[in-house]
């Protein structure tokens, strides 16, 4: 009965890794007590709003708020109502956390992302937190849907959400009033019923122990104050104490004092009978993101094998001190309410220098299982298999499947590890790791577009600390990461001006390599936007930047960008010219794939230029080259383009060979996949070796 999140089948789930999802409502309940509050809640629901006594129809949602503090059970018994009253909202029940384990509020946007997602609304991943609210108070405009909202830390935060229409309902839950928030029903908690607590308690310790000495009993449920929390607590420390009386242990509790309230004193009370490595684990527990723990968090920042601290992690939640996740993984919770008395411990037990290094441990075994995520995917590579056999067996996972599951188990963790990694406003090498590591994983794993929402948070944090500590080298990155988003996910005016704030910061960086990049991207922009001259233009400052520095491979890639934009252009002549120079930079760089992909390019723009013997030669030396890079798919493009230009120049047979050399190549079913239109192969394939040029 402590504060938890419950889904449909009544099992916990990570309060930060849940997402909110539109479900109905569990059939079955293990809740205790809170009668009482139950019943004014339901009746909460009916009474009439100010708004209807004033004749008005109520113009948002109905927000029912039930306060107390954290150990009170108070979100059992929002989901409680929860499950009550589920049937009456036809569209289902959304759920979202506002507060981390930690303390720290989760921020608004987050929040209506992962609620739109839930209702499977599609949202751009760096749209602002005004267009996402907005969003979602559409999405529940014509739906009749029941919200909570856990541990609101403001009511700025539940305002924020709030539906724009009377037949939804808000469950709220918060520590104290929600002020500033029209017509809230309020419902604050105190402890639970005596009939109650000590059925709680006996599920926890056997209902033999206190039928035996009913009034212990009771003495213990009025020295926890009927707290759920402090029940759990005193339950689970009798369990694993079979010889230890329900007296004895109202005895101990008197005689702590007063000092705290009780579930601070049966914490003190389970941490001592703790062995001394276990205590030092506890404590270090408090170093975890997001109060989120599985045994490769604990064994890092104890210094222990995996396995010993998966043991240690399991006694804990026997002892009521950590939760147990219902996952696919070993996945535990630190309850918040734990949370600051087990920093409290580390700063006064442990010195600074090695809860230092008991961090750097965590972001170090972060960044290598990261790392180990990444590699399985790369199985045509050499160097990442050698890397993965370099690995201990711990850190391995054995599929690709396995490391993708870990991923998205650990999503909440890792993206609060790389919070915390920047937390103190510096960007050093460990979490500048991390990072890195982190969007490489994703991305191998999720693909950008679908990772996109996450990717923008992580650069963004970059993006924060390197304006606050004026670092532009990686500012730039940053900007030019962000701005890739944009493009990516269609925000191509958003992409523009971060691609010319990334070559400020490069340029006051002296950093070549960011302000040819911001160059060049400035040009795609540009030409995405249909601006061709200004990306030519563009392109031409990155190639003026590459042949000063000697860098020939990009340079040559450049003149096929050029051509591009002068191609879009109707400019021919200039087009053909760049791509000229395209082949002779490929063929002096040796890049054989590359230099048939320029040629077959020059080749299409002869064609639009009215050059179709010359088209029809320079098709011929692409598809030699195409033959000696091995790139099949290529060939067969270039032996569709020449079957066209034949046709064009009334050479029927010849046509006829050369698409029948393409479907030799490809095979029938393939050819037919790629072409849906007469032109549809030619400009398919050619447009694809364009970008890859």
């Amino acid at each position: 009965m402590t504060d938890q999140a419950v889904d449909t089948g009544g099992s916990k789930l990570p309060g930060n890794e849940q997402r909110p999802a539109a479900v109905p409502a569990p059939t079955v309940s293990q809740f205790l007590g809170r009668t009482r509050e139950l019943k004014e809640l339901r009746a909460d629901i009916e009474r009439t709003g100010l708004d209807t006594l004033s004749g008005r129809k109520a113009p948002r949602a109905r927000v029912l708020l039930i306060a107390g503090r954290p150990g009170s059970g108070r979100t059992a018994l929002a989901e409680e109502l929860v499950r009550q009253v589920a049937d009456r909202y036809r569209d289902g029940v959304l759920r979202a956390r506002l507060t981390e384990p930690d303390g720290t509020p989760v921020p608004t946007e987050r929040t209506a992302r992962e609620l739109l997602t839930a209702l499977e609304v599609a949202t751009p991943p760096g749209a602002a937190e005004d267009d996402l609210t907005e969003a979602l108070r559409e999405a529940l405009a014509d739906r009749r849907m029941l919200l909570l909202l856990d541990d609101a830390a403001a009511a700025e935060q539940v305002d924020a959400l709030l539906p724009g229409t009377p037949d939804c309902l808000v469950v709220a839950v918060s520590e104290g009033p929600l002020t500033g928030i029209a017509d809230v029903r309020p419902c604050t908690l105190g402890g639970l019923d005596t009939k109650s607590a000590l059925e709680l308690l006996g599920r926890l310790t056997g209902a033999v122990r206190i039928t035996v000495d009913p009034r212990a009993a009771e003495g213990l449920v009025e020295e926890c104050a009927g707290q759920p929390l402090a029940l759990v607590l005193a339950g689970s420390w009798l369990a694993a104490r079979p010889q230890a009386a329900v007296a004895d242990l109202a005895k101990q509790l008197r005689t702590e004092g007063d000092e705290g309230p009780p579930s601070a004193r049966l914490f003190r009370l389970s941490y001592a009978g703790l062995p001394a490595t276990a205590q030092r684990i506890l404590r270090l527990l408090s170093l975890a993101p997001a109060g989120l723990v599985d045994p490769h968090t604990a064994s890092a920042l104890a210094g222990c094998s995996v396995s010993a601290a998966h043991t240690t992690l399991d006694d804990f939640a026997a002892l009521g001190l950590v939760r147990l996740l219902e996952s696919p993984l070993p996945q535990y919770e630190v309850p918040g309410s734990l949370l600051p008395l087990l920093r409290a411990l580390a700063e006064s037990r442990e010195r600074p220098a090695e809860l230092q290094l008991a961090r750097a441990r965590m972001l170090e075994r972060t960044v290598r299982l990261l790392q180990s995520c990444r590699a399985i995917t790369e199985t045509d590579s050499t160097e990442a298999r050698e890397k993965l056999l370099g690995m201990p067996r711990t850190l391995r996972f054995p599929n690709p499947r396995a490391a993708a599951d870990w991923l998205r188990v650990r999503q909440p963790a890792l993206l609060a590890a790389a919070r915390s990694a920047v937390a103190d406003g510096e960007l050093d090498t460990l979490a500048r790791r991390l990072m890195s590591q982190l969007v490489r994983a994703m991305v191998a794993h999720f693909g950008t577009q679908a990772s996109a929402p996450e990717l923008y948070g992580i650069h963004r944090l970059v993006l924060d600390v390197a304006e606050r500590r004026n670092l532009p080298r990686e500012q730039a990155a940053a900007l030019l990461n962000l701005a890739d988003l944009d493009t990516r996910t269609g925000r191509t005016a958003e992409a523009l001006a971060r691609y010319r704030a990334a070559l400020d910061a490069g340029r006051e960086a002296n950093d070549p390599y960011a302000t040819g990049r911001a160059m060049e991207s400035v040009g795609g922009a540009h030409q995405e936007l249909g601006d061709y001259d200004r990306a030519a233009d563009w392109y031409g400052r990155a190639l003026a930047q590459r042949l000063a520095r000697d860098e020939r491979v990009d340079a040559a890639r450049l003149y096929g960008r050029i051509a591009t934009a002068h191609t879009y252009a109707g400019r021919y002549g200039e087009a053909l010219r760049n791509w000229r120079s395209a082949v002779a930079g490929h063929r002096k760089n040796g890049d054989v794939a590359a230099q048939a992909r320029a040629l077959s390019e020059l080749a299409r723009v002869q064609e639009y230029a009215g050059r179709p013997e010359e088209s029809l030669r320079t098709c011929q030396e692409a598809v030699e080259w195409a033959r000696r890079a091995d790139d099949v798919r290529l060939q067969a493009a270039l032996q569709l383009r020449l079957a066209d230009t034949l046709e064009h120049l009334g050479d029927p047979a010849a046509a006829k060979l050369h698409r029948g050399a393409a479907e030799r190549m490809l095979g029938e079913e393939l050819l037919e996949s790629d072409s849906g239109a007469e032109q549809g192969p030619n400009a398919c394939e050619i447009r694809s070796a364009s970008s890859k040029d």
